[in-house]
This record gives structure tokens, C-alpha cells and sequence, in this order.
């Protein structure tokens, strides 16, 4: 095999996994397992490669789920499927080895109730949230399950209690931030879904519409983020900053929607996401630096 052939090879297998989304996923497990055990370690490395493993594996189902609808769409029919890099086999196949990895990981270094989190997650996603949006525009909402799961996996990891009030607050900003996530990227290509044949918001409500709901539920996510902030973080520096940030993404959205009557829906996007990221840095380094 050439050194082409490889690189491609390895380039087909990291986009199955859909690599630069299983990395953050991971990292919202970390978030979960750095809140309760006050550290990283070799431990949360582990984690962190199990739960990128088996996040992996869920995204090549959901590939080898919807190549056909993928076909249909301008921004999916290059995907390796649709554009007949491989088949469909050769991706259940890949989504098979990165689970089994991603399970002998998760087993070996942490309790099993780690393990069958991570599984829920997977389940969540594919067996839920995929069918469940080929039936209605709104599967998003119960969808958004994916985002509150991971930092669950990271908190059981380090024996963490199921009930405590700490990891459901930080698991709830996660699942109210999925929903504006989602609506900004229909918002963005919407059109594509219709080709597609998925229900759609777009054939519900106007433009305008979507993008009022979407700031609404933006504004949860934010209040979200702003309560964490005040009844979770130690530091006052980490603290100031999330505060600074949480209020100018406010600040500018709310500018967007009531002066400008228009919401930037791309660079809207980026801001909501760089708020999950900022979010997840923020507890894991409150953790690490500030708890006793």
C-alpha cells in the first residue's frame, strides 16, 4: 500500500468517526470526570480515548444510517459512502472495530456503569435521535439527550453519584445548548434537508421565526452557563472571564435581533459553540486549580 493509499485510508476512517466532533464529546466527558475527581491524570486520558472511541463509532453508524439520504445533499455526498470510497459494509464494519476499542478501554480502567453511559450515549443518538428525525422537525428537542449524556460518563467514571445536583446542572446546560446548536445549522442548511426528504422547521416557520426561537433558546443556554458560572466556579479569574464572555455574547446577539433585525446565523454559530468550549476549559481548569 502506498503512502498515498495510506493517508487516504486513515483520511476515510477519521471522517466516518467525524473526528473534529468525537473530540469534543470527549472532552465533555473529561469536564464530567475532572468535576468529580479534581484531576486529569492518566485516568481522564483513558477516558478521554475511550469515550472519542466509541463517539467514533456512533458517527460511522449514523454514515452508514443515512448514505443514502447523504447522496442528496450537496454537503454530505462527498462523505465516504455517498461519494463510493467504500460501502456501507466497510463502514458498519469500521463502526464495529472503533466500539469494540472504544469498550475495552472504558472496561478496563473504569467501573462498568462508565461503560453502559457511553453505550446509552451511542443508543441515544442512533437508535433515537437519527429514525426519530426522518419522522419530525422537532426531534432536536428530545434529541439534545446526546449533549446532557457525555459529562455523565466522566463523572461515573470516578464513582460519582447519579443524583448529585452538580452534575445534572452542568448536564442540563449541555442539553438546552443542543437545541439553538441544531436550529442554526438548519437555519444554515435547511434547504439541503428538504432535499432530502426530512421534515423540516423551514416548513413549519419563516426564517425570521427560526432565528427568534433559536435566540430564545440561546438565551436559556445563556442563563444556563451564567448559573454555573456563579454556583459552581471557585476561581476568580476563570469566573470573571466566562462572565465576561456570557455577557457579550448577550450583548451582541440581542444587538443582532432588536436593532439590526437580523441574526448572523454562521458567525452566531461559532459564538454558541466556542460558549460550550470556553465552558468545558472553564470547569476543568476551576477544577484542577481551585478545588480543596
Amino acid at each position: 500500500m502506498s503512502k498515498t493509499s495510506i493517508g487516504s485510508f486513515i483520511r476515510i476512517i477519521l471522517q466516518l468517526g467525524k473526528a473534529r466532533i468525537s473530540l469534543p464529546v470527549a472532552l465533555s466527558a473529561l469536564t464530567g470526570y475532572a468535576l468529580h475527581s479534581g484531576t486529569i491524570g492518566i485516568g481522564g486520558l483513558y477516558l478521554m480515548l475511550g469515550v472519542f472511541l466509541v463517539s467514533c463509532s456512533s458517527s460511522a453508524i449514523n454514515h452508514w444510517q443515512e448514505h443514502d439520504t447523504d447522496a442528496l445533499m450537496p454537503r454530505t455526498q462527498k462523505r465516504p459512502i455517498p461519494s463510493g470510497q467504500i460501502s456501507p459494509a466497510f463502514a458498519l464494519w469500521v463502526a464495529v472495530a472503533y466500539f469494540v476499542s472504544g469498550s475495552v478501554v472504558l472496561l478496563l480502567h473504569f467501573p462498568t456503569v462508565a461503560w453502559i453511559a457511553a453505550g446509552l450515549t451511542l443508543m441515544s443518538y442512533n437508535a433515537f435521535y437519527t429514525p426519530l428525525k426522518k419522522i419530525t422537525a422537532f426531534a432536536v428537542v428530545p434529541g439534545s439527550l446526546v449533549g446532557a449524556l457525555p459529562p455523565y460518563i466522566g463523572w461515573l467514571a470516578d464513582n460519582g453519584s447519579l443524583g448529585s445536583p452538580l452534575i445534572f446542572m452542568v448536564a442540563t446546560f449541555f442539553f438546552i445548548g443542543q437545541i439553538p446548536h441544531f436550529w442554526l445549522l438548519l437555519l444554515m442548511f435547511g434547504k439541503e434537508y428538504r432535499l432530502a426528504g426530512y421534515p423540516s422547521l423551514n416548513d413549519i416557520f419563516s426564517d425570521s421565526q427560526i432565528k427568534r426561537l433559536s435566540y430564545s433558546w440561546i438565551l436559556a443556554t445563556i442563563a444556563a452557563a451564567l448559573l454555573i458560572a456563579l454556583k459552581v466556579l471557585i476561581g476568580r479569574t476563570t469566573l470573571f472571564i466566562l462572565i465576561f464572555y456570557i455577557f457579550y455574547l448577550l450583548f451582541s446577539l440581542s444587538i443582532e435581533i432588536f436593532v439590526k433585525k437580523n441574526l448572523q446565523v454562521r458567525p452566531t454559530f461559532f459564538k454558541l459553540n466556542f460558549l460550550y468550549l470556553f465552558m468545558m476549559v472553564a470547569l476543568i481548569v476551576d477544577s484542577l486549580f481551585h478545588r480543596p
